[in-house]
């Protein structure tokens, strides 16, 4: 039975849009423009509405002698609005760039923001996972500027922790969670500040996405956050959050684990199941397509496929686009 909430995503076991090409549609208004929140002194958050697809978020992290961003966005405007913004913060160059994870909207401005001159740090998979995916998000949506938009892989990689000293008693504790939101992701802590940027591990708002990682492994890795007790946990996407939107992305992935299960036993396909039941109680969050993708890696791991192991990504972000009627998912970018 399809559970549903007063503001939840309208029912989606409607039958699929007829075969053809995706089309595309966009809303009434664009999101606003990107804002630049302060976390603690010399901490900062850069957010950009409205968190939904390749629409992500950063860090800006001011040390003595040098920045350091987590994030580089998408787009070479976008890019380029985040070098301007670092800069009407610090006339301090950008010395380092971490990239929580492999994907094109957290990297593709990695050059941009740095000016070519900043060290990219990131987990030691990344660097093989950014290099097989290339510019590949591109041709998802065609009709965004892209603009000059490149893959800078990193120099430095690490393994399981790093700890970046950023001056004045300040440090960044990098460390690799295994797979979560991907295999390869990263997430920032400042203990002293307790903030955390957790890429798209937690994505306030937003529906989470593990197609590329493992809900079992989200599932411990947000347990493993919770015991650090952040303050302020900055996602890949959507607003700034306190630690209660742990508690929500669990509840949302146990769901997703508990209808796969189901529609498993009875024999449906993750799509499905995606349309018998839709997004129930968290309809209202951004992107509620993502559940078909959710629920491949859901039936994967109840297959008792290893944790991040491939799926065919290309072919599930057909069916995401079937379960959304036909139509392309809104990219901003």
């Amino acid at each position: 039975m399809t559970e549903t909430l007063p503001g939840a995503a309208p029912d989606r076991s409607a039958p699929a849009a007829p075969p053809g090409p995706p089309r595309t549609e966009e809303p009434a208004a664009p999101p606003g423009p990107p804002r630049t929140e302060e976390l603690a002194p010399g901490v900062h958050a850069y957010i950009q509405p409205d968190g939904g697809w390749c629409v992500s978020n950063s860090g800006v992290l001011i040390g003595d002698d040098g920045v350091t961003v987590v994030d580089t966005t998408a787009t070479e405007d976008r890019a380029r609005a985040l070098r301007a913004a670092v800069a009407a913060l610090t006339p301090a160059p950008v010395r380092l760039v971490v990239n929580t994870h492999f994907h094109g909207d957290h990297t593709f401005g990695n050059a941009v923001v740095g000016d070519g001159r900043a060290a990219v740090v990131a987990h030691e998979r990344l660097r093989e996972e950014a290099a097989a995916a290339g510019l590949g998000l591109t041709g998802l949506w065609p009709g965004v500027h892209w603009g000059d938009v490149s893959v800078t892989l990193p120099h430095l990689t690490y393994r399981d922790g790093l700890t970046l000293h950023l001056g004045e008693g300040r440090e960044a504790e990098l460390f690799h969670p295994g797979p979560a939101h991907t295999t390869n992701d990263t997430l920032v802590w400042l203990a002293r500040e307790r903030v955390l940027f957790a890429g798209d591990v937690v994505m306030p708002g937003c529906t989470p996405f593990v197609l590329m990682g493992s809900i079992e492994g989200s599932l411990r890795t947000l347990d493993r956050i919770g015991e650090l007790a952040p303050r302020v946990i900055v996602g890949g996407h959507g607003p700034v959050s306190g630690p209660e939107v742990l508690r929500e992305t669990a509840e949302y992935l146990r769901r997703v684990r508990r209808i796969a299960e189901q529609g498993r036993a009875r024999g449906l396909t993750p799509l499905q199941t995606a349309r018998e039941h839709g997004p129930g109680p968290f309809g209202h969050w951004q992107d509620p397509e993502r559940l078909v993708g959710n629920l491949h890696r859901a039936y994967a791991e109840l297959a008792g496929e290893p944790l991040g192991s491939p799926l065919d990504v290309v072919g599930i972000f057909g069916e995401l686009v079937e379960f959304n009627g036909g139509v392309l998912p809104t990219c901003y970018a």
